[in-house]
Parts: structure tokens; sequence; C-alpha cells
């Protein structure tokens, strides 16, 4: 049997896997799924089309899948669909998504959302991403993989930050940060790179060295933004073993909407 405190209020078309834990006091809507291993805490509202993984941990006093906060929402059927293994701390608000923007927000696996935490409407949050207390993400942001966010962070609607971009502390986000760069302030600046994150992910010399060199052209050389794509692109011949972590750069850099963070 689903492990269902007395207190709390759970529609019987919910969809609850056997050994969800589900805390006091706590309300789960009629389209709710939620999947194996996951724990919900006290106090916890979770509605809409919201689907939940397998082994999350979803702390006391979280707000999941409410209504977006967009004057143009009229009710439609839009999502929420978070991963697996995700920490979910307290007070955390993440919306569901808004119709002509694919109408879904995403939360992928393995990520460590902290206290306070605001996930707006389609935005997607990939994957092994580190978000501390308050980081609050306007509506159509996208991170990527192993992007960590300092507290009491904003984050501009339609930002990207790419894959092991780092964030200081109570930073003001409205261009697009780069893959690999570290960043801060407000306004933000470009302090370098996300040299120790790559160092605990086993990045080799060589992938470290083609980062490094990648800041450079962008930030240390004064070239325009062609030309340090150009030279961008020219590092995979040079350094075979980082042609991955190149071409991360390259289509991180044509697809940028917004501008990037210089």
């Amino acid at each position: 049997m689903t492990q269902v405190h007395s207190t709390a209020l759970v529609d019987p078309q919910a969809q609850l896997d056997a050994s969800v834990s589900v805390g006091p006091y706590t309300v789960i809507g009629p389209h709710v799924q939620i999947g194996a291993g996951t724990t919900i805490g006290a106090h916890c509202v979770i509605e809409g089309r919201t689907t939940i993984g397998r082994d999350n941990r979803i702390f006391q006093f979280s707000s999941l899948g409410a209504i977006p906060q967009d004057k143009k929402y009229a009710g439609e059927p839009t999502k929420l669909v978070i991963g697996d293994r995700n920490v979910i701390r307290e007070f955390c608000t993440f919306n569901l998504g808004v119709p002509g923007a694919g109408g879904v927000t995403s939360v992928g696996n393995d990520n460590w959302i902290m206290a306070y935490t605001h996930i707006a409407h389609d935005c997607h949050v990939d994957n092994h991403t580190t978000l501390a207390n308050q980081t609050t993400l306007a509506g159509h942001v996208h991170l990527a993989d192993w992007v960590t966010i300092g507290g009491l962070t904003g984050i501009h609607q339609f930002v990207s930050i790419g894959a092991h971009a780092m964030v200081g502390f109570a930073s003001a986000v409205s261009q697009d940060v780069p893959p690999f760069m570290l960043v801060d302030g407000n306004p933000l600046a470009v302090r370098g790179f996300n040299v120790v994150g790559l160092r605990r992910r086993d990045f080799s010399a060589q992938r470290l060295a083609a980062v490094k060199q990648m800041h450079k052209l962008l930030y240390r050389q004064g070239k325009t933004l062609e030309e340090a794509r150009a030279g961008i692109t020219a590092l995979a011949a040079e350094m075979p073993e980082a042609a991955g972590d190149v071409a991360l750069m390259e289509s991180f850099l044509a697809n940028s909407t917004r501008g990037i963070a210089r």
C-alpha cells in the first residue's frame, strides 16, 4: 500500500506507485502521476498535469504544478514533468507550461534544488544541476547539464546557460552564459571558466586546455564574436580529445538568442 498520512488529501484519480510516501496535510490532485520510491513531505501541494519520476525527495511546503504566472494562461492542459532522483527542498515552486511555447516545464534527473527555488513556466532544467537557495528562473529559461547557480540569483526569461557553467551568488543573468564559463555580479561579468567544476568531473588536461583557450578567444583577446567562433572551430583539429567540448560551444553560440554575456 502507498504510505499516505491520514491527514493528506490524495485525489482518487491520482496515480501513485505503491512505494510512494506522502506526508501530513499534503494535497495531490487528480492528474498527478508519481513514480516508485518518491517521498513527499508535509504540507506540499502537487496539482495540474504533473508527472514525477522515481526516487525523488520532495521536502515540506513545496508547490508543484500550479498554473503559470502568465496572464495569457486560460486553463489549457499544460504540463510539469520531473524526472528521477531529484532533491527538491522546502518552499520550492515549479509551474506548468503555457500554450504556444511547448506547454511543458521540465526538470530532468539527479538535480539538487535548494529551498525557495522558483522554476517558471516552460523552463527546462536538464540533469545534475545545483540550484542554491532562492534561485529564480523566469519563463523559458534553459539550464543545461551540470550547471551550478549561486543563491539569490535571478535569471531573465529566455536565457540559456550552457553545460558546466557556474553562476555566482546574487547575480542578475540577462544574457546567455556559454558552456564552461564562470560568471557573477550585477551587471553580470565573466570571471573565468569553471576549472574547479571541470576537474571534479574528471576533465583531462587536454580538455581543460581547450576550454581555457575557448575562454581566451571569447573574452581575453579583443576578438569579435565571429572571429572568436572561427578560432574555436579550429580547436577541434588541434585538440581532438576536446572535439566534443568544442562542438558543444559551437552549437551554443550558434543558437544563442539573447546574445552571450561578454
